[in-house]
């Protein structure tokens, strides 16, 4: 263990790979795969996930934004890159000539996007995105709104310095159980299909259609369509145990001080957790600036070589405290496992009420990444 590192994020590039060839193997022949890699690939490291990705063959990446799409370029990632959010059209300079692609929600972005790119003459590589009832971004098709947003869409398709390549829409509850969550997810998917044959009718062809997200990769085989877009499932979670995928970030700690507070002492702030007895309190150097999230105070444990440890008191900005009265053969820089191998970030986010995506992006920037294979 290197003693610089007070807390650190093991990331597991095999269990990347591992991932990325059991998704797919269950993929229908030719379907293409975009792994989602924004939010620095959940908090695993965009640039050394979407490396390993590349070198696997993986056809495309998706971003959430330009900041994003830019440093995987200066990284040196040359595969194609999608930018799932808004790009203002002062920036359709930088997205040509880094070869990025843009996602167009709207038919005024589209015109914005055409007479910059018209001043390069060059056009915009370009995915249309359809709104079939997640009321976030996309041209809006549903009810009332389907005649208009088809036209929406052509015109859209139609500017003459944008090069519509694709086309996409995103589910909302695929990844949920019962049968008020599938006809939910059917009901989108049939009316993505009814937009791409309204447009496709009138002349405009995408060459890639793509609406399978986590859920809908697992859950929706038949929905895998001309490309797959795997996120947090790619990083081990969403199968229920189904494709065998691992999960591939491991947050570590150690045990950085130990004392001996007597009984009916107040823990950290507030002094919401009093000792019931002589404990053996253990200092760890990981709290809510690390990304360990403050509304888990008292309510976990974290993993020892002996067995968890429980969490004692708030959780503080840098540090919090574990007790180690039943655990006497932990000791000074033993190593604490946040969340990987033996409680999984999926139990945490249980814990908290959450979902896993949020405790892995929420790993902060000053917790190094450490890349084992």
């Amino acid at each position: 263990m290197d003693l610089r590192k007070r807390t650190w994020a093991e990331i597991s590039l095999d269990n990347i790979e591992r991932n990325y060839r059991a998704i797919r193997a269950t993929l229908p022949e030719g379907c293409k795969f975009l792994g989602v890699v924004k939010a620095d690939a959940y908090g695993h490291g965009a640039v050394a996930v979407s490396r390993r990705l590349e070198d696997l063959g993986a056809e495309y990446l998706a971003v959430s934004c330009l900041d994003e799409a830019v440093e995987l370029r200066d990284a040196g990632i040359k595969i194609p890159i999608l930018i799932l959010g808004h790009t203002p059209a002062q920036f359709v300079p930088e997205l040509i000539r880094l070869g990025l692609t843009q996602t167009v929600t709207c038919e005024a972005k589209a015109i914005e996007y055409s007479r910059e790119a018209a001043s390069l003459g060059t056009p915009l590589k370009i995915h249309i995105k359809v709104d079939t009832g997640m009321s976030r971004l996309g041209f809006l098709t549903a009810g009332g709104h389907f005649d208009q947003g088809i036209q929406n869409i052509v015109s859209a398709c139609r500017q003459e310095f944008l090069e519509p390549e694709g086309v996409y829409t995103h589910f909302a509850v695929a990844d949920e159980e019962g049968e008020e969550a599938r006809k939910c997810t059917l009901g989108q998917f049939g009316l993505f299909k009814k937009v791409i044959e309204g447009v496709e009718s009138q002349g405009i062809t995408f060459k890639i259609h793509h609406c399978a997200n986590t859920g809908a990769v697992v859950n929706y085989k038949e929905m895998s369509m001309d490309m797959v877009r795997p996120g947090l499932l790619l990083y081990g979670f969403g199968d229920g145990g189904r494709l065998g995928v691992r999960p591939c970030m491991r947050l570590m700690t150690h045990v950085s001080t130990i004392k001996y507070i007597d009984a009916g002492l107040p823990v950290s702030y507030g002094g919401t957790y009093v000792t019931q007895r002589r404990t053996r309190m253990g200092v760890i150097p990981i709290g809510y600036a690390d990304g360990l999230l403050r509304c888990l105070s008292g309510r976990c444990s974290f993993m020892t070589q002996s067995g968890p440890a429980p969490q004692r008191g708030r959780i503080c900005m840098d540090m919090c405290m574990i007790d180690l009265t039943d655990l006497p053969d932990v000791n000074l820089e033993s190593l604490i496992e946040i969340f990987g191998e033996r409680q999984t970030a999926e139990d945490l986010a249980n814990i908290a009420g959450t979902i896993p995506h949020e405790l892995l992006c929420s790993v902060s920037k000053r917790v190094p990444r450490v890349y084992v294979d």
